[in-house]
């Protein structure tokens, strides 16, 4: 056998997959250039009669050009972190509040106790818990409530013999899941269906047997890699690093303390009032930001740590969190670069007019894509809605394709991508929760998003031709 030559030794070792940042800046970057190449336009936008801002069908007009400069590039880093200061600093706090936790010590004495208890069991932890976040996907629009979900279960996933991306799997895909082929999600089926002047939650049937599906696709897949890890963990991508995380672990199988049980009692608490408060009352990242700043604050006194320990621990728990947190801040730059050239609707507009000249049995799959590629760019759910929908609504009835199919289109395009794009900022605040890099966790689950996309076309299909 010939041996490699040393430049090409020398040329793979030097090569590094790029940061999230420099993807995502360059992202930027590449969104600056289209201000130049890409004709500027709008339309006009009226508030609906919910106080949401939609745009009007048929008013887009183009406008005089107005190019980001190079300045302009930096400049929207600051915008970005502007806009999304209230989801970066919602990250900040679940981290802090989650740190005191952890110095507290009952994690550690939970885990041990649980892992003793599911011994030989641990694989039916997955489904259990991938259904129940994809109710929470599917009934309220789980997205950035997952981050604290995260920070308890992937620590649980590894002590159970798994891996990091099993963890991050079972939140991060069962919500997902949920949110994509959801049945009563306020925040994609509720507004694009007000949009759209459907009656709210309107053919419920079909998309419950789609949600079934749909999860029942996802759950096999992460069971099927959870399996092959915990019969081999050095199959894992995440092997060296969990090993690491591992070592810092108590893994003596001490049990846990009364003063830990009280804890984790507090935790749990914690967590019944943060669904009951979405559901109930609508909460958002305010009151559970401030719930869970609240739930640190108690541990600590519980715990019996002097108030600096508290304070120290919860800036501990931030810095975990910083690559995450500030990440949202450059996906929402690409977006304010997107506006201030004025090219957004110009896209909109541009796949709209796409869509509407393909052949009569394709339209229905051509608004999804339109609404995936979208994605990319809004990765807000209800945002997309009031983009698209007063769009694609009207050109569904020019195009032969029923109001429901275009809804339908709407939530899968939207919804699939969200744990794949690095422009979605809770779920890279949520890899960074979970210590995986974009990176790796693109190279485990870029099959099942393109599973995902084939079920997604199927299901479109099978409401156009035959439900709707």
């Amino acid at each position: 056998m010939i041996p490699e030559s040393n430049s090409t030794i020398e040329s793979e070792s030097r090569f590094k997959v790029p940061h999230v940042y420099v993807i995502i800046f360059s992202l930027i970057v590449i969104a600056t250039i289209a201000t130049y190449l890409v004709p500027a336009g709008e339309y006009e936008r009226i508030i609906d009669g919910d106080g949401r801002e939609v745009v009007v069908e048929g008013t887009f007009t183009q406008i005089e050009s107005s190019p980001v400069g190079f300045l302009g590039i930096f400049q929207s880093l600051h915008q970005g972190m502007v806009d999304g200061a209230s989801i970066i600093f919602f990250i900040f706090i679940i981290g802090g509040a989650f740190g005191v936790f952890r110095a507290t010590g009952a994690l550690d004495g939970a885990i041990n106790s649980i892992s003793t208890k599911m011994n030989g069991k641990e694989i039916y932890l997955i489904p259990v818990l991938m259904i129940f976040f994809a109710l929470g996907g599917a009934v309220f629009g789980l997205a950035e409530e997952t981050i604290p979900y995260i920070m308890i279960i992937t620590p649980l996933a590894l002590m159970l013999g798994y891996d990091s991306i099993t963890g991050a799997a079972i939140v991060l895909g069962g919500a997902s899941a949920g949110f994509s082929a959801a049945f009563m999600n306020p925040f994609t089926v509720g507004v694009a269906q007000g949009i759209a002047e459907l009656p709210i939650y309107s053919g419920f049937v079909p998309r419950v047997v789609f949600w079934l599906i749909f999860v029942s696709v996802s759950i096999t897949y992460v069971m099927l890699y959870a399996r092959k890890i915990k019969k081999d963990p050095t199959k894992s991508i995440m092997y060296e690093e969990d090993q690491k995380r591992n070592d810092n672990f108590n893994q003596d199988g001490q049990k846990i303390t009364a003063r830990q049980g009280i804890i984790l009692g507090i935790l749990i608490l914690t967590v019944v009032v943060l669904a009951f408060g979405v559901m109930e009352y609508g909460w958002y990242i305010t009151e559970i930001a401030g719930l869970f700043f609240l739930m640190g604050i108690i541990m600590g006194i519980v715990a019996k740590m002097h108030v600096n320990e508290i304070a120290e621990a919860f800036v501990k728990g931030c810095e975990v969190l910083v690559l995450g947190a500030l990440v949202v801040g450059f996906a929402y730059a690409i977006l304010v670069v997107l506006q201030d050239g004025k090219i957004m609707d110009t896209i909109l507009h541009g796949l709209a007019s796409a869509v509407s000249s393909l052949p009569a049995g394709l339209t229905a799959v051509g608004m999804y894509i339109s609404q995936a590629i979208l994605n990319f760019i809004v990765p807000s759910g209800s945002g997309q809605a009031a983009l698209t929908m007063p769009i694609m609504a009207p050109l569904s009835d020019l195009v032969g394709v029923s109001r429901q199919t275009a809804v339908l289109a709407f939530q899968f395009g939207d919804g699939i991508s969200n744990i794949f794009t690095p422009t979605s900022g809770y779920f890279m605040a949520g890899l960074a929760a979970a210590g995986i890099t974009w990176t790796k966790w693109v190279r485990w689950v870029w099959p099942l998003i393109l599973i995902q996309y084939v079920l997604g076309a199927i299901f479109i299909t099978i409401a156009h031709l035959f439900i709707f």
